[in-house]
């Protein structure tokens, strides 16, 4: 399946059914004055969360939704039914834009979250409404109002804990299918993850954490170079960053201050997150299994390795500890 992260739908409310315009005719009253009834309201459309759904796939597929119109008013003041709403499901973490405007009309993060994005028509008012003490059969009805239509575009930016972020080729897959039941692809050529991937992370008593795997970031990403300036936008939303850096990397330090000066350079808030330094293919250390030295790192450091698991625990409890770091953070700053 194909990961699809920016849409851009169409949508239109119900329009609003007319009033009628009718007068009572009963055997026994000859006059029984105007019984128009008032028009039903249009549908209106709704973007719901569905924590079921990863991506925004579908809508590459339909991208124009139109909620029913509402039914005409009857006589003997009868109203009309009032149209169906629809609600449009994507993942949580989307944000919802006037397409045209570029206004950010909401964003969606919890399951079950409701943003309305199209209101429907106003139904008309029926004749009945226009009977007055001088003005007794009267034979004006309205129509109904026009729902509203606009051209939405969705962005997805993936809720994770803890986002891998790493060069071509430094280990971000292979550990987080050790970590979690996710199963994304691997291999041993660059480039090898073309879409994000997120696992859950169980620490063994009912704790649990989400770790998305970002594609390589190589220099220049910041610009839109390789598949970087994509992707980056799911680590926005992470609480805690860990940089990869491959114990064969030819320069270490240099990779790892090279991956900080893409994030901070695509956003200063977000290298301004806690980080993890992560030297991993731990295996393929010399004989004496000395760690490089990076120069200038900040934040926890440790050593792993997803082939042989060494770290592997011990790397998911400073994942632990550094989330709710960052979460006791944002509350105090709340």
């Amino acid at each position: 399946m194909s990961f699809v992260d920016t849409v851009q739908v169409r949508v239109a409310a119900g329009t609003g059914g007319s009033g009628a315009s009718s007068f009572a005719r009963f055997k026994f009253v000859p006059k029984g004055g105007p019984d128009g009834g008032d028009g039903g309201h249009g549908g209106s459309v709704f973007v719901v969360a569905d924590g079921n759904l990863t991506t925004l796939l579908d809508y590459r597929y339909r991208n124009q939704w139109k909620a029913e119109r509402g039914q005409h008013g009857k006589g003997k003041t009868q109203t009309g039914a009032s149209g169906d709403d629809i609600e449009l499901p994507v993942p949580p973490g989307t944000i919802v834009r006037d397409a045209d405007s570029g206004e950010q009309l909401g964003e969606l993060l919890v399951t079950g979250e409701r943003l309305l994005v199209a209101r429907g028509g106003r139904g008309g008012r029926g004749n009945a409404r226009f009977a007055t003490a001088t003005h007794r059969a009267p034979r004006e009805w309205e129509p109904g109002e026009a729902g509203q239509e606009r051209t939405l575009e969705f962005e997805l930016k993936l809720i994770a804990d803890v986002g891998l972020v790493g060069e071509p080729n430094a280990g971000k897959s292979t550990l987080l299918s050790v970590i979690s039941a996710a199963r994304p692809k691997i291999a041993d050529y660059p480039f090898t993850t073309l879409e994000p991937n997120l696992g859950v992370v169980a620490m063994g008593d009912h704790r649990t954490f989400v770790v998305a795997d970002i594609p390589g970031i190589i220099e220049g990403a910041h610009r839109g170079r390789g598949l970087g300036l994509q992707f980056l936008r799911h680590v926005e939303r992470t609480r805690v960053l860990a940089f990869l850096v491959p114990a064969d990397d030819p320069d270490p330090a240099a990779s790892y201050h090279r991956l900080r000066h893409e994030v901070r350079q695509y956003s200063a808030v977000l290298a301004d997150k806690p980080h993890i330094v992560v030297v991993s293919k731990g295996d393929l250390l010399g004989p004496d299994g000395v760690p490089p030295l990076l120069e200038g790192a900040t934040g926890p450091s440790i050593v792993l390795s997803a082939a042989t698991g060494a770290g592997v625990e011990e790397f998911k409890r400073l994942c632990w500890r550094s989330i709710q770091d960052a979460k006791a953070i944002d509350a105090a700053a709340s």
